[in-house]
């Protein structure tokens, strides 16, 4: 193989096959969480309205998940500490806004509507991004075949949900639109993320701003007063599960984000109600295949499949020949 074809050949985390099954298993493993989130709950005696006791419920959970990160870095010899000055604003910004803020307004959303309406107003973190990806990134424009795709993942998100409980109180600031704010939070610090990640290991970068994030959440929590119950090493266990899938989802989604338009990234978390949805299902002893699931999911694929789907090549005209 000559030198002009390793120089072009695509970064490893851009490959079309690579990205499905990255992007796929990121969504598995953020599906997972929802099961493991209400199982460490009810390990944990902690009430449905209790905020702090949440907040410091994830902030042990992304502060572990950004600790295994930076030592698994440093151990491999990433610049876990040869940051500069601006490098550690940069993860600052980042992990007080990616991990902390965002869950602080999911939470204490998801405390004053139901988890139905959380499912399905979280999915708007897709649309948020597809439209601040085309406006700050020339060759991620918003075009009809990525509306369209975007359209079909939100149908199936809708779907997933649908029989869930009712649709029809209305919505408040507390509520909806701190899930609606949480959403758009996520999407901009995602797309921050990215810039980021261009000049930076995206394992460091991950494991220092869920380790940030992590330590606000855990702050707030304390501070208003929170408390968790007797761990337990079930308990305990779950909550190392839940680190773990957040160090690993979080690390590929940032390597996919840094050699990816984030159009053709961000789509696929439209796949994660779906995972959750059935993961819950499955784990939680309930009714697992259901009709609605396999809708969500053909719409979900014929979403992604819109928008990931690249153009054929044109073929050449008799005038594009040299010498024609």
């Amino acid at each position: 193989m000559d030198q002009s074809t390793l120089h072009h050949s695509p970064p490893f985390f851009s490959k079309p096959a690579v990205v499905l099954l990255s992007a796929t298993l990121c969504c598995v493993l953020w599906g997972s969480s929802y099961p493991a989130i209400k199982n460490g709950y009810e390990m944990l005696n902690i009430a449905a309205q209790d905020v702090p006791a949440k907040l410091i419920f994830a902030g042990y959970r992304f502060f572990l998940a950004g600790l295994c990160l930076v030592v698994l870095a440093a151990t491999l010899g990433r610049p876990v500490l040869r940051l500069s000055k601006h490098q550690c604003f940069q993860l600052t910004v980042l992990g007080v806004t990616q991990t902390g803020l965002q869950y602080v307004f999911f939470y204490i959303g998801l405390a004053y509507t139901s988890g139905v309406r959380a499912s399905i107003l979280n999915a708007t973190t897709t649309f948020f991004s597809v439209i601040l990806a085309h406006l700050v990134y020339q060759d991620d424009r918003l075009s009809a075949r990525k509306s369209a795709g975007c359209l079909l993942g939100f149908g199936g998100v809708l779907i997933v949900n649908s029989g869930g409980g009712t649709l029809g109180a209305t919505p408040t600031l507390q509520g909806e639109g701190f899930i609606v704010i949480a959403a758009f939070v996520l999407s901009a610090a995602s797309i921050y993320g990215k810039h980021v990640s261009k000049h930076m290991d995206a394992m460091v970068m991950t494991g220092w701003q869920l380790g940030i994030g992590g330590l606000l959440l855990l702050a707030g929590g304390y501070a208003a007063g929170g408390n968790l119950g007797a761990m337990t090493p079930a308990s305990g266990a779950l909550l190392l599960y839940l680190a773990m899938l957040s160090a690993v989802a979080f690390t590929v989604w940032s390597l996919l984000l840094k050699h990816n338009p984030v159009g053709r990234i961000s789509v696929y978390a439209f796949l994660v109600p779906v995972f959750g949805a059935v993961l819950s299902a499955l784990f939680l002893e309930e009714t697992i295949l259901e009709w609605k699931n396999l809708a969500a999911l053909i719409l979900v694929c014929g979403g992604i499949f819109l928008v990931t789907r690249t153009r054929p090549p044109r073929a050449l005209d008799r005038s594009d020949i040299p010498g024609r």
